[in-house]
């Protein structure tokens, strides 16, 4: 019973994730992108210290002499992320932008060796190249000679700055401090947003700032309650219930779900080349998972 709650948690928490990119689809021309990063943020932040401030003070000691560390890793998976993943869907399909991030895994994987120099095997090597090639594939549209031409839509050029940018977040944090998941998401809210707001000046001077509409602000609300907040918060439960090895695995839903819904409620068309993509990134993670299993034993 209790494998088959964790399953459900993960289901669900892939599902608000991958949905993330259909809200910021949504959003375009209803709302500037970077209202919605401060907004969602900002929101986070107040949320959290609201309802779990006095476990924020706990941790707080524990916090400030790494406090600087975590407001920059907020900037860099939060913000970085958002703003490059909601300009990116001004430009580019739904479709794209999710597929694009089920090679997240692999940028971690790459970021945590030229960090951190994690010992790698030759399996873990070839998943990244599987994985990295059908991450092109997406954003030269299935056509080589794009990639030749360096003929790539802006907005999966964006997509693969955030995956870069998570990547290299999800890596960093294995020097967190020891601290409870509220506390540590709070100070990273609070990085992000703190960053956030020099890039909203930025779009304001520029006179791109739009505030939301009706559709607008359903569409933040939607980002603010379902993968902000309740994705993280049935992501950790099972992560609790079954280990992190195990729940990390479904984070490979993320791709699926996000193409099904473009397709679904957006009416995107899903291509060959879409298809192809997905099989790659799927084996070079699979692979990668192969070696890094053989890498624990080892070492066991």
């Amino acid at each position: 019973m209790v494998i088959y709650k964790a399953y459900a948690l993960l289901a669900l928490a892939t599902l608000f994730w991958a949905a993330n990119s259909i809200a910021g689809k949504f959003a375009v021309g209803h709302v500037s992108p970077m209202i919605i990063v401060t907004i969602r943020w900002a929101s986070v932040m107040v949320a959290l210290y609201l309802f779990k401030k006095d476990q924020i003070a706990a941790d707080w000691a524990v916090i400030r002499p790494r406090l600087s560390y975590l407001l920059i890793l907020g900037a860099i998976g939060f913000t970085g992320f958002s703003v490059a993943l909601f300009y990116a869907l001004i430009y580019t399909t739904a479709v794209n932008a999710s597929i694009m991030q089920g090679g997240t895994p692999l940028f971690v994987f790459a970021a945590s060796f030229i960090l951190f120099s994690s010992r790698i095997v030759k399996e873990q090597a070839l998943g990244f190249i599987l994985s990295f090639i059908g991450v092109i594939i997406v954003a030269v549209q299935g056509e080589p000679a794009n990639l030749f031409a360096l003929n790539i839509n802006f907005g999966d050029a964006l997509m693969l700055l955030a995956i870069l940018s998570y990547g290299v977040y999800t890596a960093a944090l294995r020097s967190k401090p020891s601290i409870h998941w509220t506390s540590l998401m709070f100070v990273l809210c609070l990085g992000a947003t703190l960053a956030s707001l020099p890039l909203l000046f930025i779009e304001a001077v520029q006179g791109a700032t739009q505030l939301p509409d009706a559709q607008g602000w359903l569409a933040v609300a939607y980002i603010i309650i379902f993968p902000s907040l309740l994705g993280q918060v049935f992501f950790i439960r099972a992560v609790e219930l079954i280990g992190g090895n195990r729940a990390s695995l479904f984070i490979n839903l993320l791709p699926i779900w996000g193409a099904l819904l473009a397709v679904t409620l957006v009416g995107e068309t899903f291509h060959l080349y879409h298809a192809a993509a997905l099989v790659l990134i799927f084996a070079g993670i699979g692979l990668a998972e192969y070696g890094g299993r053989k890498l624990s034993r080892r070492k066991a």
